[in-house]
């Protein structure tokens, strides 16, 4: 289910300049307005389709694309009965190549490109689905189904 949302997510990524380039203004407007709310999505910073820009940057398009490959792959590679998180320290160091490369720009240092900016947001979203994926097996389903029956019927 949530590589299912993740891969809608992408969908709506990269089919938002697709849906400008071929006449459904409305719903690219809808899609970008929806991104703009979790990215700056500056043009000089983002990739192109078809001649616009993908509804976030470069660096939010590989924190999107890194989570979606992994959700994919997460059954393969953990088994989906373990509810336990790895140690903390993992996040900070998959988070630190993004720190790094734009304080190095920031700074004068580096010039960051669209790919680094991408990879470094690929590793971040490629890692972060190890803590939010133990979090959603943990929840009862059925418990909250039963939670928001009872929020209803009191409405």
């Amino acid at each position: 289910m949530v590589a299912l949302l993740a891969a809608i997510v992408m969908a709506m990524i990269v089919g938002a300049p697709l849906a400008r380039a071929n006449g459904y203004q409305s719903l690219a407007v809808v899609i970008y307005g929806a991104f703009a709310r979790l990215c700056h999505q500056i043009p000089e910073r983002s990739f192109f389709i078809a001649g616009r820009q993908l509804a976030v940057c470069s660096r939010c398009t590989g924190i999107y694309v890194g989570f979606t490959a992994v959700t994919f792959c997460y059954p393969l590679v953990r088994s989906l009965r373990r509810i336990d998180m790895p140690e903390r320290r993992w996040l900070f160091l998959a988070a630190a190549p993004i720190v790094i490369d734009f304080s190095l720009g920031y700074f004068g240092i580096w010039e960051n490109t669209h790919l680094s900016r991408f990879l470094t947001g690929a590793l971040f979203g490629a890692v972060v689905v190890f803590y939010i994926m133990p979090g959603l097996l943990q929840l009862n389903f059925k418990d909250l189904r039963a939670l928001f029956r009872r929020k209803a019927a009191a409405a």
